[in-house]
C-alpha cells in the first residue's frame, strides 16, 4: 500500500510538471461561463524549496460580481489534507487553478477566517490576462492607494510584506509607520547581502514563487507570491492588487519558500528574497504583471556608521523610486545602522549628514544633530518627511541616483542649555557698539561665555530692532524661510532644490538682529519692501509664483554654540535713535 501511495504521488507530481510546463509555453484559458459546481481542480504551488507542487480543490460555484460588476469569483473547497488543515496562506496568492488542463483561474482570496471546513476564491483567468494586456506599461511612481481589507468576508491572501536585514527591535519600531502607508508587516523574511542584487532570469512556471521588492540589498522589504502565467518574458501573479497603485516599476525578485506556517488565523510561507530577475509594471485589481530580464532604476542607498570605539560599518541597499515609500525605507535603514550592533556610543549623541545626489546636478546636503538614538526614533516621520520633499519633484521626471547617510558618534551629550542673554544697552545711537552676552551650560554643567560685539548700523536709525537668540529652523521660519512651500510657487525644480539648499545650520543658536517688515517672495527668494508698483506688476503676471510675507528680515547674524543643541528662543528689544 505504501509503495502504491508513493507511485501516486509521483504520478501527480509528474502530472502537474507536464501540465505547468505546458502552460508556460501556451496558455489555453478556460472561459467562467464553463466552470462548473462540482468540478475538481488542481492548483500549483510551492510548499517548500522552488518547485511547483499541486494540491486538490472543488469547485463549489461561482460567485458573481463578487468584487464589483464584471468582477466575479470562482469559490473552491480545499480539498487536498495539506491545505485544508492550513486554509489559504499568504504567500499562496496567484496559485494557478487548472480544470480540465485549462487555466481557469488564480487563488486570491480567502473566505472567512476560523473555518471548519476550509474555502478559498479564485480570480478568473479572463481578468488575468487583462492584467496582462496592460504590459508593456509605461513607467510610474505613484503612492500607494492601500488596499483595505473586505468588509465583508472576503480577504485577500495577501502577499506578506516582510523585511530581511533588520532587527525585530528596529522592524517593531517602523511597523507602525508602514502601516500609515498602507503596508502591513508580517513574517520574518530571509534576504539581503549573502543574494546578488541581480540574478540571472529565473526559469519561472506557473506555481512558482515570486517577489516584489521596495527594496534590496543588506536590507530587504518585500512581498513574496506566486506566478499565474507566464507568456514569453510577461508574467502574471498575485490574483489580486499588492498596493493597488497601478503603473509601478519595482523589482521582481526570485523568492525560495523554506516552509509554510500553518494557522488556524492565517497561515504563511516563510521565504527567502533573491535577486532581481524583472520589472513589475502593473498593479491592478486583478493581479501584478511585468516582465522577466529588464530590471528597474533604483535609488543606491549607502548608510554609513562611525562609533566612538570599534569598527566603520556601511549597509547597501537599494529603494523604489517612490515619494511615499522610499523615504520611511531609508529611514529604517538609517535606524539599524544605529540600533543594528552591539556599540552603544550612539546613544549619547550623534551627527547625521545626508549627501543626495541627481545626475547633472551639484549634491544636495542635509544636516541633523540628534541627542541619542531616542530622539531619533522620536524624529523618524520628520527624517522621512525631510527626505521626501526631494523626492517630491512635480517639475521634471527626476529622482536622486544615490543617498549616502554618514552617522557619525559625539562621544557626548550635545545638549547645551542656555542660562543667559543680555544687551550692553537697549537704546544705542547710530554706529554705537552694542555687546550681546551669553552664557550657556553643556551636559556635565560647564559654564561657557560668548561675547558678541555689533555695531549699530547707521542705517537702522529711528528703527526699533529686536535682537534673538534662537534655533536655525526657528530664525528660519521667523524670516520666511522655513514653513510648507507650494509646489505652484516654483517654476522649476533648480529653483525648488536652491529654496530648499537655504536652510541654516541645524546645531547651535542664531543671534540675529531682525526688523519686523513685508517680504516679497519670489520662488521661495524674499526681498524686503520692495515698491508697491513692482510688486503689482509681478503679482499680476503670476500671483501663485510671486506672493507678499508678513516676517521679520535678518539686519545681522552670528551663529553660536557649533556642534551643539540649544533648545533656545529669547529675544531683546533695541532701539537706534535717529
Amino acid at each position: 500500500m505504501h509503495a502504491v501511495a508513493t507511485l501516486r504521488r509521483t504520478l501527480a507530481l509528474l502530472f502537474a510538471w507536464c501540465l505547468a510546463a505546458a502552460c508556460a509555453r501556451a496558455i489555453d484559458l478556460l472561459p467562467l461561463s464553463q466552470v462548473r459546481p462540482g468540478e475538481e481542480g488542481v492548483v500549483m504551488t510551492v510548499f517548500q524549496g522552488t518547485r511547483p507542487e499541486p494540491f486538490r480543490v472543488r469547485v463549489t460555484g461561482v460567485l458573481e460580481n463578487a468584487l464589483g460588476p464584471g468582477k466575479s469569483l470562482i469559490i473552491c473547497e480545499l480539498t487536498d489534507p495539506r491545505v485544508q488543515n492550513m486554509g489559504a496562506a499568504a504567500g499562496m496568492s496567484g496559485s494557478p487553478l487548472y480544470i480540465g488542463g485549462k487555466l481557469a483561474g488564480a487563488l486570491s482570496y480567502q473566505i472567512q477566517h476560523f473555518e471548519t471546513v476550509h474555502f478559498a476564491g479564485f480570480t478568473p483567468a479572463q481578468d488575468l490576462d487583462e492584467v496582462k494586456a496592460t504590459l508593456p506599461a509605461g513607467t510610474g511612481s505613484a503612492s500607494p492607494a492601500p488596499v483595505a481589507s473586505a468588509s465583508g468576508t472576503f480577504l485577500p491572501v495577501k502577499p506578506v510584506f516582510s523585511f530581511g536585514g533588520l532587527s525585530p527591535q528596529v522592524e517593531a519600531l517602523v511597523a507602525s509607520r508602514f502601516s500609515e502607508l498602507g503596508l502591513a508587516l508580517g513574517a520574518p523574511a530571509g534576504g539581503g547581502a549573502p543574494t546578488p542584487a541581480v540574478s540571472r532570469p529565473a526559469e519561472l512556471q506557473p506555481g512558482s514563487p515570486i517577489s516584489a521588492a521596495l527594496c534590496v540589498g543588506d536590507i530587504t522589504l518585500g512581498a513574496t507570491g506566486t506566478v499565474s502565467i507566464v507568456d514569453g518574458n510577461h508574467v502574471v501573479a498575485f490574483g489580486h492588487p499588492m498596493m493597488g497603485i497601478g503603473a509601478t516599476d519595482m523589482p521582481f525578485c526570485s523568492a525560495d519558500i523554506l516552509t509554510i506556517l500553518p494557522s488556524t488565523m492565517s497561515s504563511f510561507k516563510l521565504a527567502n528574497i533573491g535577486g532581481v530577475i524583472g520589472t513589475l509594471q502593473e498593479d491592478r485589481l486583478s493581479g501584478v504583471a511585468g516582465v522577466i530580464g529588464p530590471v528597474p532604476d533604483l535609488i543606491d542607498v549607502a548608510v554609513e556608521v562611525h562609533p566612538v570605539s570599534g569598527p566603520d560599518r556601511t549597509l547597501h541597499f537599494r529603494v523604489v523610486r517612490n515619494q511615499a515609500l522610499s523615504p520611511m525605507i531609508i529611514a529604517s535603514g538609517a535606524l539599524q545602522g544605529l540600533l543594528g550592533s552591539n556599540d552603544a556610543s550612539m546613544s549619547e549623541g550623534f551627527r547625521l549628514d545626508a549627501r543626495i545626489d541627481y545626475a547633472g546636478r551639484r549634491p544636495f546636503p542635509m544636516h541633523f544633530l540628534y541627542p541619542g538614538t531616542q530622539a531619533f526614533v522620536m524624529g523618524l516621520r520628520e527624517f522621512a518627511g525631510q527626505l521626501a520633499t526631494l523626492l517630491f519633484n512635480p517639475y521634471e521626471k527626476v529622482f536622486p541616483k544615490s543617498i549616502q547617510l554618514r552617522i557619525a558618534a559625539l562621544g557626548e551629550d550635545p545638549v547645551a542649555v542656555v542660562d543667559r542673554f543680555q544687551l550692553s544697552r537697549s537704546v544705542a545711537r547710530p554706529g554705537e557698539t552694542v555687546v550681546a552676552s551669553v552664557s550657556w551650560r553643556d551636559y556635565q554643567g560647564a559654564v561657557h561665555r560668548a561675547e558678541i560685539p555689533f555695531r549699530a548700523d547707521p542705517a537702522w536709525a529711528g528703527k526699533s530692532l529686536d535682537v534673538v537668540l534662537m534655533s536655525g529652523s526657528s530664525l528660519d521660519e521667523l524670516t520666511g524661510h522655513g514653513g510648507v512651500m507650494m509646489a505652484s510657487q516654483f517654476r522649476s525644480f533648480d529653483a525648488y532644490l536652491a529654496a530648499l539648499s537655504g536652510d541654516r545650520r541645524p546645531d547651535g543658536a542664531y543671534l540675529a538682529v531682525v526688523e519686523r517688515t513685508s517680504l516679497f517672495r519670489d520662488q521661495g527668494v524674499t526681498t524686503p519692501d520692495l515698491p508697491g508698483s513692482l510688486e503689482r506688476i509681478a503679482r499680476d503676471a503670476d500671483a501663485a509664483r510671486f506672493q507678499r510675507v508678513e516676517a521679520y528680515s535678518s539686519l545681522f547674524e552670528r551663529h553660536l554654540i557649533p556642534g551643539k543643541l540649544a533648545f533656545v528662543s529669547l529675544s531683546r528689544p533695541l532701539r537706534v535713535s535717529d
